[in-house]
């Protein structure tokens, strides 16, 4: 990769032989290869039986051309995704074959950014001055990091084959769960990268997913699911069979008893948080609008651009980012790396400290203010990097055992005049609107939801809930966290592709939190009833 990138580097946009001009063609600033090297095995059962099971190994090359010069060069503003091309590399190690690869792929990226690059001086020519007027690439010393490349996946096949099928069988007790996905993951992968600034980076990176799926039908129409996920460094870590065929019992009847439960309806008002539930709402409605990129630009609202400094949590809360954490108590973070996707060592950022915003998640795109990358510049293969999370990390200073945040939940709802306050167990996702076209808010998705009457009446469940608001009301309304922090472990999706993260935060007491009802659903459910 070295080699082949010094001969591209050093002879693009020069003379060729018998030339004395070089045809009126740029030679690069910045010239990157990254190759990931990823080996995977796959299993899936449904209905409890299997129904694909695969291994395969895979290698893809990105190319990065950067063409102009750090104050303004071709990924500027909306041209930054077309600085990445990708393409498919030998598995063997086939010199020749590799050098060609990397060849035809840096000569397509070229003329890319060649093209991009002239678009970009036309419409700087032509737009007003931009409000923030940071260049389009930090200056970073080169890094060096030779780790051990990653093995090839090795699990027992056939073993694993029997035990995602027996936990997808699992559900045939439960009659009303009309679908169901087990589905085992287990990737092996080493990251190669090489830069014209002398950076040579190889980091390995294994992964085991147990991803469980599963969905049924309200007989007022109401889709309901469950998914669970279950994830660990190796499919060795992974639980054990015994407590995951408990989790798929979990799962089926609490199916079956939403089925039962009452819609809710829209509410304003107390609630609580699981640390569970309080870690997604922190990675959707927090973390997302604490990347770089998105301080920068026409397109993008901004939220907490300009508040460096001010407070935006209760002073008893503090936010970092850590991807060199590889475990918070004995879970796993599948946010950890070692360096990020643009070769800068990882490293951890205290991003909100007593309730003070301190900083941002930085990729090498410069913002007014924060002109260098903190290890955070993400991307999956195929993709520009851009300031995206690893392991965001949530702590207080107010802890209470989660008894009395309950008490104060029932207080509270009580002072508000409300017959309840919502406990919100689990939640499944959400989206983050950040630009300025559409309203900065933000929806979240929660699967089980209790109602907490302040009467003493026992706890009900209820379905059909969606978690809405704008972001600075909701994050400043918490009144105080429970003493036991959990571990939200997925995948995230934003521009730069879907990147492994995770987040960790206690349980949360919110004063005021503002609820309003999911899709109803029209069809019926299953007219032919299940086979027996």
């Amino acid at each position: 990769m070295t080699t082949e990138l010094h001969r591209a580097f050093t002879s693009l946009g020069k003379p060729g032989p018998g030339q004395t001009e070089p045809d009126k063609l740029l030679p690069p600033y910045f010239l990157s290869y990254s190759v990931s090297d990823a080996s995977y095995v796959g299993i899936r059962a449904q209905y409890g039986a299997l129904v694909d099971s695969a291994a395969n190994r895979v290698r893809v090359a990105d190319v990065q051309v950067r063409l102009g010069g750090p104050k303004l060069d071709n990924t500027h503003g909306t041209h930054r995704g077309s600085a990445v091309n990708s393409m498919e590399m030998p598995l063997t190690d086939d010199r020749v074959a590799l050098e060609r690869t990397l060849w035809l792929a840096t000569n397509t990226g070229y003329g890319n950014a060649l093209d991009n690059y002239l678009r970009v001086k036309t419409e700087a020519e032509v737009r007003a001055k931009e409000e923030d007027s940071s260049p389009d690439f930090s200056e970073e010393a080169p890094q060096t990091y030779i780790g051990k490349p990653a093995p090839a996946v090795v699990v027992d096949r056939a073993a694993w084959e029997r035990r995602v099928t027996e936990l997808s069988k699992i559900f045939r007790e439960y009659p009303d769960v009309y679908q169901n996905m087990v589905m085992l993951t287990v990737q092996n992968e080493t990251d190669y990268f090489a830069s014209s600034e002398g950076s040579q980076v190889v980091t390995p990176h294994l992964s085991a997913r147990l991803v469980v799926f599963a969905v049924t039908r309200a007989d007022d129409g109401m889709d309901l699911f469950r998914a669970q996920t279950f994830e660990a460094e190796t499919a060795e870590e992974l639980p054990k069979q015994p407590e995951l065929e408990a989790a798929m019992r979990e799962l089926g009847k609490s199916l079956e008893a939403l089925r039962k439960a009452p819609v809710t309806e829209p509410f304003d008002g107390p609630a609580i948080l699981s640390g569970r539930a309080a870690a997604v709402f922190f990675h959707e409605v927090l973390g997302h609008r604490l990347e770089g990129q998105r301080q920068r630009g026409d397109e993008e609202g901004q939220t907490f651009t300009k508040d460096i400094g001010k407070e935006v949590l209760p002073t008893f809360l503090s936010v970092a980012d850590d991807p060199t954490r590889v475990k918070f108590g004995d879970t796993w973070l599948s946010g950890s790396y070692l360096y990020d996707d643009e070769g800068q060592k990882a490293r951890k950022v205290d991003l909100i400290d007593d309730g003070v915003l301190k900083t941002f998640l930085m990729s090498r795109l410069p913002i007014a203010s924060f002109a260098d990358s903190n290890g955070h510049g993400r991307a999956q293969t195929g993709r520009m990097p851009t300031g995206r999370q690893g392991n965001l990390i949530v702590t207080s200073t107010k802890m209470e055992p989660e008894s009395d945040l309950r008490k104060q939940l029932i207080e509270e709802a009580k002072k508000q005049g409300k017959a309840y306050g919502l406990y919100f167990e689990d939640i499944s996702s959400g989206f983050a609107v950040t630009t300025r076209s559409s309203p900065q808010a933000f929806q979240v998705i929660p699967l089980v939801v209790y109602r907490v009457y302040v009467d003493g009446r026992p706890d009900e469940l209820v379905r059909g809930v969606s978690i809405v608001g704008t972001p600075q009301a909701a994050l400043k309304r918490i009144l105080a966290t429970g003493d036991k922090s959990e571990v939200f472990n997925g995948e995230c999706g934003a521009e730069s592709g879907t990147v492994p993260v995770s987040a960790v935060a206690p349980a949360m007491l919110v004063s005021e939190m503002e609820t309003q009802k999911q899709a109803q659903g029209t069809a019926r459910p299953p007219i032919l009833p299940i086979p027996r």
